[in-house]
């Protein structure tokens, strides 16, 4: 059964960093695409950044945050800094089967998504 769980969402001041994990039991972790999504109130689903071989990013995050992955723990993270108002949301996990060079931004490329974790960044 495929599973995704999110931590470390929060409460945090404008210029501070957050943590986010998700845990995965996505069967062949290794060879899945994953992916972190946000959305806001009356927002659709946007996309953050995404990691297979390689990461890429919003141009709206790039520079501040980081994706990484740990295959030996089913685990992929995102590392926020220099958080704004702006990156408000709550954050989702989100995993697609088989590794590609192409760039998976759209919500409907994905096949597995966690429940969301609120990031909330005050002024």
């Amino acid at each position: 059964q495929v599973q995704l769980v999110e931590s470390g969402g929060g409460l945090v001041q404008a210029g501070g960093s957050l943590r986010l994990s998700c845990a995965a039991s996505v069967r062949a972790f290794s060879s899945a695409y994953m992916g972190w999504f946000r959305q806001a109130p009356g927002k659709e689903r946007e996309f953050v950044a995404a990691i297979s071989w390689s990461a890429y990013y919003a141009d709206s995050v790039k520079g501040r945050f980081t994706i990484s992955r740990d295959n030996a723990k089913n685990t992929v993270s995102l590392q926020m800094n220099s958080l704004k108002p702006e990156d408000t949301a709550v954050y989702y996990c989100a995993a697609r089967q088989g590794l590609t060079s192409i760039i998976r931004i759209r919500a409907d490329e994905y096949d597995y998504w966690g429940r969301g974790t609120q990031v909330t960044v005050s002024s």
